[in-house]
C-alpha cells in the first residue's frame, strides 16, 4: 500500500463528513484480486483485471502508483465497523464486511466516490460506512416517522454515525452528504414495494433531524443489478426508488443499469445479487454517486 501525501494544516480544517449507509452493496462485494479458475472465473472482472481490460481501466489507474501498490488517501479518512471491529485509516482497498478476518481483498461503492470526493475537497474528508447485508427499509432500516417499530439497524446506523463523530475529538467537522444504496431485500418483499417510496422520504427527514443537517445532500443509488428491465418486481422496486428520491429536496436519484457487467466477465457468475462481484461495477456505482453529490455541493 502506498501513501499519499496529506497537507499537515488540514487538521485545522472543518472536515467533510459522508454517511455511506445500506445493506450488501454498500458493505462491498467487488473482488479485487480473486483469481481461482473455479470460484473466481480466472480472476475477470476483478479489480486487477479491470484496470487493465475494462472499459474504466483509465478512470482506474489512479488507484495504483507507479510501483504497483494500492493508494492509501490520507485526506481520505474512512470508518466502518464490522461486528465489534472498527476498522479506520486511509481510503484504499478492503473496507468490507470480510475485512473482520483480515481480508482486504473486497471493496465497494467507496472506493469511486471517496476518490471522488478527496479530489473535489480541499478539506481533509472522512466517509462513515455503515451498512450491513440482508437488511431491508420496510423493517430493518425503518425510520421512526414511518410508524411501527423503529428497525434495529436504523438504530445501529445512527449510533455507529455519532460514535464515528465522537471519534473525531476536538476537530471541526460538517456532515456534508449521504449515500444510499440498497434495495434488494425490499424488491422481494411484495408489500414492501409500495411503501419504500415514503419510507425513503422518512428516512432521510428523520436522519436530517437525527443530526440537525435540515437540507443534507442525498444521493440514492439505483438497484440496478443486471441492467435494465421492463416489468416484474426489480421494475416497480426501481420506480419506487426514483419517486420516492423525487420526494426529498437536494436529493437525486443515481441511475446505475450502464454499470451492469456480464456474468461471465465477472468473478462470481451466479451472484446477480452482487453484481456478480464484479469491481468495475461498484467502482462506477460509487463515483456515480459522487459525481452526483458534487453537483448537489456545488
Amino acid at each position: 500500500f502506498s501513501r499519499l501525501p496529506f497537507d499537515a494544516g488540514a487538521q485545522s480544517e472543518r472536515r467533510k463528513v459522508f454517511i455511506l449507509a445500506g445493506q450488501s452493496n454498500m458493505e462491498g462485494q467487488g473482488s479485487v484480486d480473486h483469481d481461482g479458475e473455479r470460484d473466481y472465473n480466472g480472476g475477470k472482472g476483478n479489480l486487477v483485471w479491470s484496470m487493465a481490460n475494462s472499459k474504466s481501466a483509465d478512470k482506474m489507474k489512479k488507484l495504483k502508483n507507479e510501483k504497483g501498490e494500492w493508494v492509501v488517501r490520507d485526506d481520505v479518512g474512512i470508518s466502518f465497523k464490522v461486528g465489534d471491529k472498527l476498522l479506520k485509516g486511509g481510503l484504499t482497498v478492503g473496507y468490507t464486511g470480510y475485512a473482520a478476518d483480515g481480508s482486504r481483498r473486497h471493496m465497494g461503492p467507496e472506493l469511486g466516490f471517496g476518490f471522488l470526493m478527496g479530489d473535489f475537497h480541499q478539506e481533509p474528508v472522512l466517509l462513515i460506512k455503515t451498512a450491513w447485508g440482508g437488511k431491508s427499509l420496510f423493517i430493518d432500516f425503518r425510520p421512526p416517522r414511518s410508524g411501527g417499530q423503529v428497525g434495529p439497524y436504523y438504530s445501529k446506523m445512527v449510533e455507529e454515525v455519532r460514535a464515528a463523530l465522537g471519534e473525531l475529538g476536538d476537530q471541526k467537522y460538517e456532515i456534508a452528504g449521504f449515500s444510499w444504496q440498497q434495495g434488494w431485500n425490499d424488491m422481494c418483499t411484495k408489500q414492501a414495494i409500495p411503501e419504500y417510496a415514503q419510507n425513503l422520504v422518512n428516512l432521510v427527514k428523520d436522519l436530517r433531524k437525527e443530526f440537525n443537517v435540515p437540507n443534507m445532500p442525498v444521493v440514492v443509488g439505483e438497484l440496478g443489478n443486471d441492467g435494465p428491465v421492463t416489468e416484474g418486481a426489480m421494475f416497480e422496486f426501481r420506480k419506487a426508488q426514483e419517486e420516492g428520491t423525487k420526494r426529498i429536496k437536494n436529493a437525486l436519484f443515481i441511475k446505475t443499469t450502464d454499470f451492469a457487467r456480464p456474468a461471465e466477465l465477472s468473478p462470481c457468475p451466479t451472484h446477480g445479487h452482487h453484481w456478480f462481484a464484479n469491481a468495475e461495477s461498484y467502482f462506477l456505482i460509487g463515483e456515480a454517486a459522487g459525481e452526483g453529490m458534487k453537483s448537489l455541493l456545488k
